[in-house]
């Protein structure tokens, strides 16, 4: 059992949601009872569950529809508050409600806990309809054109025939472009912030780090820990990779101002200079680790995370330059100048491989010192492009 702790208060083996907690604000919509839901990899899942909210009301004829793609450890609380069934406020609260950006007395907002995810919809964590334990590593892989297809179908459930706007932030606008792509008469504006047409090598190599840290844990156990005990779980790897993804989502400026070098319970006597002595910055990524641990499944991390890797929109199109010219919609992306993990240049790429030749296509550099993480955090810079793109595009 792991024993170097980052709170008091124990560890879940799992933070999936699972059906004997709170529901909060989650629908459910259930596909694949007849026909296995085929997936790009090769493999197949039956009973496949995805778990969505709403905000605001769908109009008569269904033109008012807007589907927001949530990023690698987001679920489908965009909007609301914390309660019962939600850990957190929505994680774009400030962009979706009445009279926000994404207007709730306008638009009927969708947004779906991936597939492989671990807030209601079906994965890692989900039971197995052969024999009703977790799948763990028994999942098959999934990429994003597996979610955004899984989407589909909810979208159908809906009476959704087309998105007004299809909107996503780092793997969700992966989201987005394959909606875009694989879609093209479904969405009637795409809006992607802080993503790429494939994963980089270098998003590839960070990716990889956090993976090895949670692999190595022994509690993951191949992973099969679902019956795993208080603090028998993985928690110690996978904090510790949430911990190394949260350097990329920020970056040095934002770090030296809110932390410097301020130590926290350095050594009267030794002035810091200790072996074990820490530093603020420390505390701030335990934190991170231990939020994510309390609402996150192990799996899911490294099967989402698999998925973002496997992000390639020309893959089986021919090239990248041909799945981009089958995206019909205007197209909005948005950068923000201090991103270490998805730089300006990759949305700036995007743009120029757009062959739609839309006047209403453009790209918005927001200046911040939060880096990838701004997409989330600018919420009145990304929330004021986003609100004028739509209008343009209405």
């Amino acid at each position: 059992m792991n024993t170097d702790r980052h709170s008091d208060k124990p560890y879940p083996a799992t933070g999936a949601w699972t059906p004997d907690q709170p529901i909060g604000d989650r629908q459910f919509h259930t596909f694949a009872t007849s026909r296995p839901f085929s997936l790009e990899g090769g493999g197949s899942l039956r009973n496949v569950t995805i778990a969505y909210e709403t905000w605001g009301t769908l109009n008569e004829d269904a033109s008012n529809a807007i589907l927001v793609c949530h990023a690698w450890t987001g679920d489908s609380h965009a909007a609301g508050r914390s309660g019962k069934g939600h850990s957190d406020n929505g994680w774009w609260d400030g962009l979706i409600g009445p009279g926000h950006a994404i207007d709730t007395d306008k638009y009927f907002v969708v947004c779906s806990n991936v597939l492989g995810g671990c807030q209601g919809s079906t994965g890692p964590s989900s039971l197995h309809p052969d024999d009703g334990k977790p799948y763990g590593l028994r999942f098959p892989v999934v990429t994003i054109r597996d979610m955004v297809r899984a989407q589909g179908h909810l979208a159908d459930a809906l009476g959704v025939d087309s998105w007004r706007a299809v909107i996503g932030g780092s793997m969700g606008g992966m989201q987005a472009l394959e909606w875009a792509i694989l879609f093209p008469d479904r969405v009637r504006a795409l809006v992607a912030i802080a993503t790429s047409i494939e994963a980089s090598a270098q998003q590839i190599a960070w990716g990889s780090i956090g993976r090895r840290a949670l692999l190595m844990d022994p509690a993951y156990n191949n992973g099969d820990y679902y019956d795993a005990g208080p603090d028998g779980g993985p928690w110690n790897g996978l904090s510790v990779a949430r911990m190394i993804a949260q350097v990329t989502f920020r970056t040095d400026t934002r770090f030296n101002e809110k932390f410097g070098r301020k130590l926290v319970n350095k050594n009267f006597h030794s002035d810091g200079i200790d072996l074990f002595s820490r530093f603020d910055v420390e505390g701030y990524l335990d934190h991170h680790g231990d939020r994510l641990v309390r609402r996150f499944d192990a799996n899911s991390y490294l099967y989402i995370g698999k998925a973002m890797d496997l992000h390639d929109v020309g893959r089986g199109r021919g090239s990248t330059e041909l799945a981009m010219a089958r995206i019909k919609a205007p197209t909005l992306t948005m950068s923000i100048d201090s991103d270490i993990l998805y730089p300006a240049y990759q949305q700036e790429i995007i743009q120029q491989l757009l062959k739609n030749a839309d006047p209403r296509n453009r790209h918005e550099t927001i200046s911040s010192i939060e880096g990838h993480d701004g997409f989330l955090m600018e919420t009145v810079a990304v929330g004021h492009h986003i609100a004028q793109f739509l209008r343009d595009t209405n």
